[in-house]
């Protein structure tokens, strides 16, 4: 069967980093990226339907509340990117919170193509909004749309459901400085952030009672063996959340329950019993803290909303 480039790229993309993180000395490492695809999304999307699992939710509500404020910032952005769109439910909210007849472009940006196709095909019917999907990384697909765009057109990038927290503090704010390099005085960002809450709150958020998160996190060990010919037992590893009070940040992990020998691509991974991977980190924040990060690279804060609920910061930030 022939395989297309771009496909045959991203594998090798894929069983690159699968080789670097499972092969080095000490922790061993799985990009968060790779539980994106058809299937890692689609048991994303029950995830943020979960009761344990409140972030979704408030920055829902957040997005409600202050729809007529979102109104009025947004006026003057006729382009609307979003890193990382998933589904899309989130971005209807933005998008009908613009001005009734306003013609605007969306360019969501996703990794996934499936997650793509249901964005796209699910906001089709909002008759104002012109809807551009580019499968791409983050910055790529960011730049991509920019470039797109008409010369006096302003744009608005949206990195909601705390996607940020995804990086460590100091790539983080390098990250935050890299889009704000591509934008022009005058566009715009809406940052989602979540909040440092309890532990009574945070840990079943990512180990669930359902163990849908758990499904979630084995499915990238799954997702080795459809597409780099592994051979991972899933069985043999267990789902794993804490929390780093150091660093303010979840880790979720999977636990190598036996010494056990995994094969990817013909190549042995030794597992002993007890050995991790880590697959993501989930950074959690003050609530400016986010918004302070965003104005020493170069934004403008011009608002920030908190849901008192589930502690949960979403910032409006202006290029300057």
């Amino acid at each position: 069967m022939l395989i297309p480039d771009g496909v045959r790229d991203r594998l090798k993309s894929f069983a690159e980093d699968v080789r670097e993180g499972l092969g080095r000395s000490g922790q061993k490492t799985l990009p968060s990226k790779y539980f994106y695809d058809e299937i890692g999304s689609a048991l994303f999307e029950v995830i943020t339907l979960l009761p344990e699992y409140g972030l979704t939710r408030a920055e829902e509500r957040i997005l409600d509340e202050h729809s007529g404020a979102l109104r009025e910032w947004l006026a003057a952005h006729s382009v609307v990117i979003e890193l990382g769109s998933g589904y899309g439910r989130k971005t209807r909210r933005v998008l009908e919170a613009l001005p009734c007849g306003q013609p605007i472009t969306y360019c969501p940006i996703e990794i996934c193509p499936a997650a793509l196709e249901s964005c796209v095909s699910g906001l089709k019917d909002l008759r104002h909004v012109r809807v551009l999907g580019l499968e791409a990384e983050y910055l790529d697909g960011l730049n991509l749309a920019l470039a797109r765009r008409e010369s006096r057109e302003r744009a608005l990038v949206l990195f909601l459901g705390s996607s940020i927290g995804n990086f460590d503090r100091e790539r983080g704010e390098e990250f935050l400085r890299a889009i704000r390099m591509a934008l022009k005085p005058g566009d715009a960002m809406l940052l989602g952030t979540d909040l440092e809450k309890p532990l009574s709150k945070l840990i079943p958020a990512y180990d669930d009672s359902q163990g849908v998160t758990a499904a979630f996190n084995r499915n990238v060990l799954a997702r080795i063996n459809r597409e780099l010919d592994g051979d991972f037992d899933l069985s043999r590893f267990e789902h794993v959340a804490l929390y780093n009070a150091r660093e303010r940040r979840i880790e979720m992990h999977l636990r190598s329950v036996e010494d056990q020998t995994a094969t990817v691509e013909g190549v042995e991974i030794e597992f002993q019993r007890d050995e991790t991977i880590w697959t993501e980190s989930c950074h959690k924040y003050g609530p400016c803290e986010a918004a302070d990060m965003a104005e020493r690279c170069g934004f403008e804060c011009r608002d920030l909303w908190v849901d008192e609920e589930w502690p949960f910061a979403e910032s409006f930030l202006l290029a300057v």
